[in-house]
């Protein structure tokens, strides 16, 4: 966020402060990069998956040290901004797009959801003999084919 917010400030001529947006950036980005790094060396179970080599996060490191690189330069010959000490902050609250989010809510419980009803819920009071044995494979017996010949005559003229 910190990254594309300093495209933002260099497109509107806020040079110093894109500077220090991209540098915050570039902080966020160095810790998430050791996070992935750790995060693809964990042993367990599943697939292993690999966060630091997603192409998203490769363009990004390279989006955030090019842009930071543009922005460094602009600001020594075009506009000569004063870096500020502290990061500019984020506008979390969109002011675009076609509709407003509708805040999700749970519906309300039903009367008869009782603890009661609940706890008859157990799987462990389950009645043992309702374990279903698989039936033995029967044996198919072949069926003997009808032996089909040609008929001549089978009531059928072309005329």
């Amino acid at each position: 966020a910190y990254c594309y917010h300093g495209q933002t400030l260099l497109a509107s001529d806020k040079c110093g402060e894109a500077i220090r947006s991209l540098q915050e950036s570039e902080k966020f980005f160095a810790k998430a990069e050791a996070l992935c790094k750790e995060y693809g060396e964990t042993k367990g179970p599943g697939t292993t998956a690999k966060p630091s080599g997603h192409l998203f996060f490769r363009k990004l490191g390279s989006l955030i040290k090019n842009t930071l690189e543009k922005c460094q330069r602009e600001n020594g010959f075009i506009y000569f901004q004063k870096v500020p000490a502290e990061a500019p902050q984020l506008e979390l609250k969109a002011n675009y797009g076609l509709v407003e989010p509708v805040p999700f809510e749970f519906p309300s419980l039903n009367a008869h959801w009782t603890p009661e009803t609940l706890a008859a819920f157990d799987l462990t009071k389950r009645p043992k003999d309702d374990t279903a044995k698989p039936k033995p494979d029967e044996e198919v017996k072949p069926l003997k084919e009808p032996d089909i010949k040609p008929q001549k005559d089978s009531g059928c003229h072309i005329s």
